[in-house]
């Protein structure tokens, strides 16, 4: 895997090649791939992980292809979008969803029949089944479907991102005399696409038929007086990046909202076909959808592999799925003690998910509660389905605090939900923002102010993820509550500057993108590499999702040269290659892919005996330094430093079963050492300790 990205330029030695972003990001999946493959996780977790690997490569190509194919298709031969950038990442892609189907015909399938699981096709269905299928049929689904024949009055109709639909080659004559021969079935989204049968006609196993098996049994019954000649499945991204001219637009909100009714109509730059479609066929839909050979993929099954997950909820076996795990809940071991009070003597690091989120939520219930809190001022970013910290933002208005949400619309993929909580917490009268124009406000803060006697007091909460209750139970992040009322006063100029977009004034410990963030955290890069130079002690320890930004890696690059021994754990993509001869001979990579998303970015730096670690919202690539409002703060407790180092970066360097090691080239080989991993240990350990008496001093 090279790279098609400039070389960087490192004044003290040959340049390095940095490795493709795009290519990274695919190897990421196969990585994930890997747990569905793998004969030690529960066969249910193993069709979760391949239904992730379908899903992340539905939003690549909605979010990374369309350049590509532009590049194609006006036939661009030089620079970072190619001819050539766009035929090898079809190649590759068409490897990695290869590789799935086979997994799922190959193994998923003969093994969910050994666990009485039957997913019945057409050909195989009994005659009792038959005819349930055919009540269903006509009960639930052709009510809602309209097929179109095409003709001059009736063209192509416009079909929805990632929308499954039939094509059908028609024989015959319609009811005018006209041998319009080509007609398209548009499916609802609103039906399943996953049903399970009866018990009745069961033959005592789970048995599901998928809809696409439905319509297929029944396209003839569409097209009465016509025979169904050739026909296929089919479904079509497209780009799906929202792209608002902020400074053109009076209100992001109203645009945003009519961004998001066209996101679903974006260009086409993926088409997938049953592997059975015919070449007739397959041509004219990519005709339609001006698509070259190469974005065409033929697939021996469903065409969207993302919606079998709906087979986890519906089968009934516990033992086919991870044995579910219990965070430890430290907001009961607090007993009946205020937050406010315990900090006071001290901050609180929670470690999820196998800490629970739920101190958060007692922290913000808390202050609702306490008629001494005067004003609560929140970030949000991602917040998820669940209701509760929207709830408790709404009840705090309602009790007379001064509630100020900065809410980031342009979260890719939750801008329709972000919009809705907006709306809803303008109509009970909270101070709603929009962050900075040009900039999506990336930062995690909650900040609550409490009126102590004569003094106002801050209280925050900080975290290297969102404030989403669900992903807290599933991503691994840090969230930091503290009093320090020089770190809190931060946050405090953090969220004035967000609402006045007035210059920050000098800040004691948060560094704020994308102002000054990359050029600090290049400084102590630099720092280590020169106490290297020096023959000191120099070490750097980085934990994050993703490496891409150059200015950041030329700078690792300069130190490892000087001596400085790095090691970067790098969860997704990676453009910097390691050990590279000569180059880059003191740099280690490496990527935990475990049953939790690693998600903590957490940056440690040693230089001649002295440590500093720090925490932050934002992951090592350009867009979070330049083009976001993210932060970075420290932690100087020596206790709660020396726990993240051992949880978050140890761990991973010691990790012996879901570690992948970077090569030079790009690839990545799995340790898979036989000991343990990283998470594993991190889930017994947190039971261990929620059966004991939780320590707070």
């Amino acid at each position: 895997m090279t790279s098609q990205a400039p070389l960087s330029t490192i004044p003290t030695g040959r340049p390095v090649p940095f490795l493709d972003r795009d290519h990274s990001i695919l190897a990421f999946n196969e990585r994930v791939l890997d747990w569905a493959h793998r004969p030690d996780v529960p066969l249910l977790e193993r069709l979760r992980y391949l239904c992730i690997v379908s899903s992340n490569l539905d939003e690549f190509f909605e979010v990374r292809m369309a350049e590509h194919l532009q590049a194609w298709q006006n036939g661009v031969r030089k620079g970072v979008y190619t001819t050539q950038s766009f035929e090898a990442l079809a190649l590759a892609a068409h490897t990695l969803v290869d590789r799935q189907y086979a997994l799922y015909n190959d193994a998923f399938m003969p093994a969910f029949g050994r666990e009485g699981i039957d997913i019945i096709g057409f050909s195989d269905r009994t005659p009792a089944q038959t005819r349930w299928v055919h009540q269903y049929f006509e009960r639930e689904v052709r009510p809602l479907l309209i097929p179109v024949s095409l003709d001059p009055s009736h063209p192509f109709p416009q079909v929805a991102n990632k929308t499954l639909n039939f094509i059908v080659r028609l024989g015959g004559k319609d009811a005018f005399g006209r041998e319009n021969e080509i007609a398209i079935v548009k499916v609802p989204r609103v039906l399943p696409r996953l049903i399970r049968m009866p018990d009745s006609v069961a033959n005592g196993r789970a048995a599901f038929v998928s809809l696409s098996s439905v319509i297929r049994a029944h396209l003839q019954s569409l097209f009465p007086g016509r025979d169904v000649g050739q026909f296929s499945q089919f479904r079509v991204t497209r780009h799906s990046d929202l792209a608002v001219d902020e400074d053109e637009v009076r209100n992001l909100r109203t645009a945003m909202r009519l961004g998001l009714q066209q996101r679903h109509f974006g260009q086409a730059v993926r088409l997938e076909v049953a592997a059975a479609c015919s070449d007739t066929l397959a041509d004219f839909l990519l005709k339609q959808f001006n698509l070259p050979p190469q974005a065409l993929y033929r697939v021996q099954g469903p065409v969207n592999l993302v919606r079998l997950q709906q087979l986890i909820a519906l089968v009934d076996a516990p033992l086919l799925q991870f044995t579910p795990y219990v965070a430890s809940d430290t907001a009961q071991a607090l007993r009946n003690q205020s937050v406010f009070e315990r900090l006071r003597h001290g901050d609180i690091l929670l470690h999820h998910p196998y800490e629970s989120f739920s101190l958060v939520a007692e922290f913000l219930r808390q202050a609702i509660d306490d008629p001494d809190v005067l004003a609560i001022k929140q970030t949000i970013y991602r917040s998820g389905p669940d209701p509760l910290l929207m709830n408790l933002l709404c009840e705090a208005v309602r009790r007379g605090k001064e509630v100020t949400a900065v809410v980031e619309l342009k979260a890719r993929f939750d801008e329709e939900a972000n919009i809705n909580w907006a709306e809803r917490l303008e109509s009970v009268g909270a101070q709603v923002l929009y962050g900075v124009v040009g900039l999506k406000t990336h930062a995690k803060m909650l900040l609550i102010t409490r009126r102590e006697g004569r003094k106002l007091v801050r209280y925050a909460h900080l975290s290297t993820g969102n404030y989403n209750v669900r992903t807290s139970a599933l991503y691994t992040d840090i969230g930091h509550l503290t009093a320090d009322p020089q770190l809190t006063s931060d946050v405090e100029h953090v969220f004035l500057h967000l609402a006045s977009q007035s210059r920050l004034p000098r800040l004691h410990h948060v560094w704020v993108a994308p102002f000054h963030m990359q050029r600090r955290f290049i400084a102590r890069i630099d720092a280590v590499g020169e106490a290297a130079a020096r023959g000191q002690d120099a070490r750097i320890v980085l934990k994050m999702n993703a490496l891409t930004d150059e200015a950041l890696m030329t700078a690792l690059v300069r130190a490892g040269r000087k001596g400085a021994q790095i090691d970067l754990i790098v969860r997704g993509a990676c453009m910097l290659p390691p050990e590279l001869p000569g180059r880059t001979d003191n740099i280690r990579v490496r990527s935990i892919i475990g049953r939790f998303l690693e998600h903590s970015r957490v940056y440690y730096f040693r230089a001649d005996g002295k440590e500093q670690l720090y925490l932050s919202s934002a992951d090592w690539m350009n867009r979070n330094m330049l083009r976001r409002i993210e932060i970075a703060w420290p932690i100087t407790d020596p206790q709660l430093r020396q726990r993240i180092i051992d949880e978050c970066l140890v761990a991973a360097l010691h990790d012996q079963r879901d570690a992948w090691l970077l090569s030079a080239d790009g690839h990545y080989q799995r340790t898979a050492e036989g000991g343990p991993g990283m998470q594993d240990a991190l889930m017994a350990r947190y039971a261990a300790s929620s059966r004991k008496e939780i320590e707070w001093t």
